[in-house]
């Protein structure tokens, strides 16, 4: 797909990648065998922000919210486990080869893609909707190969693609031993359904929310950290009494939108997105989508699962997994479940690419631009950074003190590299809301003509966003930036 703006200083894929390298957010794994397809590393300042942006999630869900509790469920589930979820049987993507390089291309995204580039020539129904011989006759009608651009059309026929990643566990490889890397962290959540009701004495409604980590071993990796084979979800089910779950799966909408808004993603650039062609299992679902550099694209799902995975582990199990309401006179009924999935890579590259401007701060009709990333303090990956004016005269050990008082309450940096105007740039561009700054006022407790100094044990604030400074006592530093923290408003950018 095409980017959505022309402008030179538009935010691009490219640029993401460039900067996610360049400043230590994502590496490409293995890189120096020639990377490994569909795997990435997250850096230093990577793997911050992205606890940043799962803390924030579960602050949201966990702490927010009384009736919703955490769980850590493995990644090795008995093997039954994901026979009794359908996914042994039913988790796969339609997969179609081209004859003449022998590329592996996804058919519904092949369709999607070119749908994108090309409305007027859109098929005439959603490409949820439909089956193999429609998928194959359009693409062969109207797509060239993506990879080596063929104009012949020679593909083979669409068929489905398991993307379970299988292995074995002990020394025998054999059906008895089978064990799959999860595709999914729910499942977990619905085994040990009756486990939390017992143990924390859990009344419905109630939701289970956790993060993890899930492998799908998909046709095609692209759009860098967006599609992967390793990736994390932040995953709630919520279960609730039969005959209540459009209420819920109401509110759950409602919820997940507030969220994406909290954290600066402005509405204009998410977009509901309504499943014409459900699961099997679903009575609704939705997804939240976010207008990347590459378009709209897919977030989050909420989907009302109705009482299909509880039944059917119960199905499999031989383990009654009803509830007994003792509210409603011990009426006994399997829950019905709303689930919320959010992609944490997903929402990683989403608050980066929404965070990403080159902005012209140039003053008298002069260009001069510099890379920002307005990023919520919350979830930016350094919240304060300490920059003594010079090396000299005492200012980088005064730093160091005041770098040590913030490091309790902050993640910090510290920086003497170049002229500060420089450090203001990389900090900016690396997202960090607050630098402090340390000078001879700090340290000077006279003036050169004995008179009493002021500005004593004072420091700047600069604050990213705005650029404007602004002159603290060192011992209400802390208590300041906490506040400004709170406060903190997102900006409206001039470029959307």
């Amino acid at each position: 797909m095409e980017n959505k703006q022309k402008d030179s200083h538009a935010c691009t894929m490219e640029k993401i990648i460039s900067l996610c390298k360049r400043r230590g957010f994502v590496y490409q794994a293995s890189e120096i065998y020639g990377g490994q397809a569909g795997a990435w590393d997250y850096g230093p300042l990577g793997v911050d922000f992205k606890r940043n942006i799962q803390n924030a999630w579960w602050h949201y869900m966990i702490q927010l919210h009384d009736d919703v509790v955490g769980l850590d469920s493995a990644i090795f589930q008995h093997h039954t486990t994901w026979k009794a979820s359908g996914h042994v049987d039913h988790f796969s993507d339609p997969m179609v080869d081209c004859l003449e390089c022998n590329a592996r291309h996804r058919a519904d995204k092949m369709i999607e893609d070119f749908s994108a580039a090309n409305p007027d020539k859109a098929p005439s129904k959603p490409v949820d909707t439909m089956s193999h011989d429609e998928m194959k006759v359009f693409i062969d009608e109207n797509i060239n190969c993506p990879t080596c651009g063929s104009k012949n059309r020679k593909y083979t026929a669409v068929r489905e693609f398991n993307l379970m990643f299988k292995t074995y566990q002990g020394p025998i490889s054999d059906d008895s031993h089978l064990i799959y890397l999860r595709p999914e962290t729910c499942q977990g959540i619905f085994t040990d359904f009756k486990s939390i009701v017992q143990s924390n004495r859990m009344k419905i409604p109630f939701g289970v929310a956790q993060v993890g980590k899930s492998f799908r071993n998909e046709i095609i990796f692209k759009n860098f950290i967006f599609r992967t084979c390793e990736f994390e979800q932040m995953e709630m089910e919520y279960f609730c009494k039969p005959g209540t779950e459009d209420e819920t799966f109401s509110r759950w909408r409602k919820e997940r939108w507030a969220f994406y808004l909290k954290y600066g993603i402005p509405e204009n650039q998410l977009k509901w997105h309504h499943h014409d062609k459900l699961a099997h299992y679903a009575k609704d679902a939705y997804d939240i989508t976010y207008n990347f550099p590459i378009g709209f694209e897919e977030i989050e799902g909420i989907h009302s699962r109705t009482d299909f995975d509880l039944s059917q582990h119960q199905t499999y199990s031989k383990k009654d997994m009803s509830y007994i309401d003792q509210e409603d006179g011990n009426n006994r009924y399997i829950p019905y479940v709303v689930e919320t999935s959010a992609g944490l890579n997903r929402n990683f590259l989403m608050f980066l690419c929404e965070a990403y401007e080159e902005e012209n701060v140039g003053t008298d009709g002069n260009e001069d631009y510099r890379t920002v990333l307005h990023l919520h303090p919350r979830l930016s990956p350094i919240t304060v950074a300490v920059l003594p004016l010079m090396k000299k005269d005492g200012l980088s050990e005064k730093a160091k003190e005041i770098q040590h008082l913030l490091k309790e309450d902050f993640v910090t940096d510290f920086d003497t590299s170049g002229t500060v105007g420089k450090r203001y740039r990389r900090q900016d561009e690396v997202g960090t809301p607050f630098c402090v700054t340390v000078d001879y006022d700090t340290i000077q407790e006279n003036k050169d003509d004995g008179s009493k100094n002021e500005l004593f044990n004072t420091v700047t604030v600069r604050f990213r966003d705005s650029m404007k400074q602004e002159r603290i006592s060192i011992d209400e530093l802390v208590p300041f930036i906490q506040k400004a923290i709170r406060d903190y408003k997102p900006v409206e950018r001039k470029d959307r």
